[in-house]
């Protein structure tokens, strides 16, 4: 086997893992409607995909009083909650973490979703023995600010050089490029491949098994 390139492979959950982009938007649209707000394009409800769920709110109503925020969070958990044992990963998904696993790689999570969040997909899944760490937006700061990284390199002692951030949105490739990590952007999930582009990636990857079998090479 080739020598490992990298010893920490930071997965983002949302749009990278699990199928979940459209869920989302489709949610956030929902919540909207229930609180009559004006509802966004399904393009900006994908963008905010990423972002914690109070920064995502923010961003899409910066007018909105303060003090309705958590009611429309309310409304974007009830909808998602009512599908979210529905939501598949990526073909191809489980079988490349058991096999990076198995490789001797360490694996992480850090994602926008709640730890609560998280926890009910590492649940669903039955993955979360493969990773040795994760980070949640409610736990630390949001994406792009790059704490998340920041504290999962500290835990699990890896130098910045050795981990790799995998992500699709613009939220994980800035937040790698503020931790001074590289990153793979996966071009099929929330933001759009022509979009990612700009962000420094080593590889824009436009489907699950582009990342899987660059991984496997590169990795």
């Amino acid at each position: 086997m080739k020598p490992k390139r990298f010893d920490l492979l930071i997965f983002d959950w949302d749009g990278t893992l699990m199928d979940s982009a459209g869920a989302i938007a489709s949610c956030i649209q929902a919540a909207c409607a229930d609180m009559e707000l004006p509802i966004p394009s399904h393009e900006a409800a994908r963008h905010v995909i990423g972002l914690g769920l109070r920064e995502a709110l923010i961003h899409l109503f910066p007018d909105l009083p303060e003090a309705r925020y958590p009611v429309l969070a309310d409304h974007y958990r009830r909808h998602f909650l009512d599908q979210d044992h529905e939501i598949l990963l990526f073909e191809g998904a489980r079988e490349l973490l058991v096999e990076l696993h198995g490789d001797g790689f360490r694996l992480a999570v850090a994602t926008g979703k709640a730890r609560r969040g998280l926890d009910r997909a590492f649940s669903h899944t039955g993955l979360e023995r493969y990773f040795h760490a994760s980070r949640t937006a409610d736990e630390t700061f949001s994406k792009p600010h790059p704490l998340m990284i920041e504290e999962l390199l500290d835990e699990l002692d890896i130098a910045p050089a050795r981990a790799l951030m995998i992500g699709d949105t613009s939220h994980d490739l800035d937040m790698a490029r503020n931790a001074g990590i590289p990153s793979l952007a996966a071009g099929y999930g929330a933001h759009p491949a022509e979009h990612l582009n700009a962000y420094g990636a080593l590889r824009v990857c436009n489907s699950f098994a582009e990342l899987a079998d660059w991984l496997r090479e590169h990795a």
